[in-house]
């Protein structure tokens, strides 16, 4: 079987992209398994009860040597804040855009 040569050009391209990806999700179960992260299904739940809106996509990455969660909420004025949780406490970092807090 032969493959176009574009095929084949593309899946060199994207073999290290997949790599990482692949060694990020390991290092974020590893970092879940010993404790160091909180589950994400755990944090919306509090994040949910806190803050008006529904929560669009979240992230999870590393910065400074700590890892973070990135949520983008969208609240029913329409326009989207973000939330920087810390992964381990679930503690609001940082906010920006007009974030809805329950009351």
């Amino acid at each position: 079987m032969r493959f176009p040569l574009v095929v084949l050009i593309g899946l060199v391209v994207a073999a290290p992209a997949l790599s990482g990806e692949r060694r990020d999700h390991e290092r974020a179960r590893a970092a879940l398994a010993v404790g160091d992260i909180r589950p994400l299904a755990t944090l919306l739940i509090e994040v949910e009860r806190q803050y008006h809106g529904v929560v669009l996509d979240a992230e999870l990455e590393q910065k400074d040597g700590r890892w973070v969660y990135e949520l983008h909420l969208l609240p029913s004025s329409g326009r989207v804040f973000e939330l920087i949780l810390d992964a381990r406490t679930g503690a609001v970092l940082r906010s920006r855009g007009p974030v809805e807090v329950r009351r």
